[in-house]
């Protein structure tokens, strides 16, 4: 397997975030949102600069979509799955798999993160978190139980990954606990879905927001401080091509679940029209 050039440089300094108070209170809306993504928006001075992957080395390493992208789990074996992106976050996740709480913090080498998985909407299209294998990066993610009753619908959700299984030795854990036992599993991007931020597919501060979030819920929990700080200085291709959808989310599943029926259906039938729609 090919390895993907590191091209993320050493941040020469910290983003400021605001403190968190400690009491393990679930997370819900945090102040520090609004700081951290006033470093974000300064890409250059919290030491990211504008690197931009190379498509042909990430398509190298991504799979390409099969039967063998959602294998059966062990039913003798616990199940375990690594959130990097909106499954960090608890009411992200626990949207999809009820059951999958209790989420812990942990160190994955051998994957690179980075913005530079395309979705498929018919309609206003916007890019996803993604990891593809590479054995020079690091990231910092979280790892969650799940009933093997409930990995079906996460692999819906994932529906442009391969859930593969994450080497042995690959994750430490970061809450001081033991290691997990049993099966434990990674989305990887498959090759057809990599695509980079543009000005018709744009990065988006909704789907930021429940990343960093995500992130902040780890850091408050366990007293982990820059923990959401290495969220953003392990995450590759962040874009200028960057819209503020916060008052009207772009990603219309976010307030509507039937949203990608009902634009497939009208760009088929009305493409004309469908094509002049603009965002208010």
């Amino acid at each position: 397997m090919t390895p993907v050039r590191q091209v993320l440089p050493i941040a020469p300094r910290r983003c400021q975030i605001h403190p968190m108070n400690r009491t393990g209170a679930p997370h819900r809306r945090s102040k520090a949102l609004p700081t951290i993504a006033a470093c974000l928006l300064a890409l250059t001075g919290c030491g990211l600069g504008s690197s931009t992957s190379d498509l042909d080395a990430l398509q190298a390493s991504a799979p390409t979509e099969g039967p063998s992208c959602h294998p059966t789990p062990d039913p003798a074996r616990r199940q375990f799955v690594i959130g990097y992106g909106s499954l960090m976050q608890e009411q992200s996740r626990t949207q999809t798999a009820p059951r999958a709480t209790g989420s812990r913090p942990v160190d994955l080498t051998g994957f690179r993160r980075g913005f530079f998985t395309q979705g498929a909407m018919p309609g206003f299209n916007t890019v996803f978190l993604g990891v593809v294998p590479d054995a020079q990066s690091r990231i910092n993610a979280v790892v969650f139980e799940v009933p093997a009753v409930e990995i079906p619908a996460l692999d819906i959700r994932e529906y442009v990954y391969c859930r593969v299984l994450v080497p042995p030795g690959a994750l430490s854990m970061l809450d001081g606990g033991d290691a997990v036992a049993g099966q434990t599993w990674i989305y990887v991007n498959i090759r057809s879905s990599l695509g980079l931020a543009s000005d018709t597919v744009p990065l988006v501060q909704s789907y930021v927001d429940i990343f960093l979030s995500g992130c902040l819920e780890m850091e408050q929990r366990f007293a982990l401080e820059g923990f959401a700080d290495r969220c953003i200085t392990t995450t590759s291709d962040w874009s200028e091509h960057w819209v503020n959808d916060r008052l009207f989310p772009r990603r219309p599943m976010a307030t509507f679940p039937q949203a990608k029926a009902v634009d497939s259906l009208l760009s088929r039938r009305l493409p004309e029209q469908f094509a002049a729609i603009r965002i208010e």
